[in-house]
Formats: structure tokens, C-alpha cells, sequence
């Protein structure tokens, strides 16, 4: 049974910082990443992570404040938020998917919300100024 499991969610003001986690178990991966949904807005993608590699991508509002990383032996998927802004509130999700390596780069892009099978079931993250 495919399982992702957030936690770590809250609320700080603004300039504060928050780590996620996401315990996965049962979900065949190679890639994992972090996409967060504001009310009224679509789910955008925030980070992820080649897993067997330790490739990266971050959303450009992210690079420099956020990071995403894995401990492999406890199956468990992080990201370290830093710096936090007002505009980070949102819902944050994770995402499993087993594409290959390159997918990303034969693409020309980095991955997409449609590219990822298995998702939790989100963690809250509020901001404040």
C-alpha cells in the first residue's frame, strides 16, 4: 500500500524557519518532490529530488531558502524552509514517481505535478508578517 505521510507543518512569522518531513512506504520511487498549493491557486511544484542520485530542482521563488533532502534509511523525505516570506503559506504535499534520471532533462524542464503518482495528504504551513 503506497503511503506519504507529511508532517512538520505550523505557523512562524516571517523570517523563521520550518523543516517538513514525508515518511514513504510501499511506493516504488526514484524521484520525490514538494509542491505546495495556496488557497485560490494552483498546485505548484517547490523542489525535488533524484533520490538514487541526489539530483536537485527548486522552483525559482525557493532557490537560496529552501532544501530539499532524504535520509535514505529512514525512508523519509525532508525540506528545510528558511528565510520564510508571507507567500510561502500554503499547503505543502509530497510526491513519489519512478521516472528515470533523465526525464527532466529530456524534457527541458523540471518535474511537473502530472508527473507524479503518489501524493500524501499535505501539511499546512502559515507565514506571518
Amino acid at each position: 500500500q503506497v503511503q506519504l505521510v507529511e508532517s512538520g507543518g505550523g505557523s512562524v512569522q516571517a523570517g523563521g524557519s520550518l523543516r517538513l518531513s514525508c515518511a514513504a512506504s510501499g511506493v516504488s520511487k526514484s524521484w520525490m518532490g514538494w509542491f505546495r498549493q495556496a488557497p485560490g491557486k494552483e498546485r505548484e511544484g517547490v523542489a525535488s529530488i533524484y533520490i538514487r542520485g541526489g539530483i536537485t530542482y527548486y522552483a525559482d521563488s525557493v532557490k537560496g531558502r529552501f532544501t530539499i533532502s532524504q535520509d535514505k534509511a529512514k525512508n523519509t523525505l525532508y525540506l528545510q524552509m528558511n528565510s520564510l516570506k508571507p507567500e510561502d503559506t500554503a499547503v505543502y504535499y509530497c510526491a513519489a514517481t519512478n521516472l528515470a534520471w533523465w526525464f527532466p532533462l529530456q524534457r527541458c524542464r523540471s518535474l511537473e505535478k502530472a508527473d507524479f503518482g503518489a501524493w500524501g495528504q499535505g501539511t499546512q504551513a502559515t507565514v506571518s508578517s
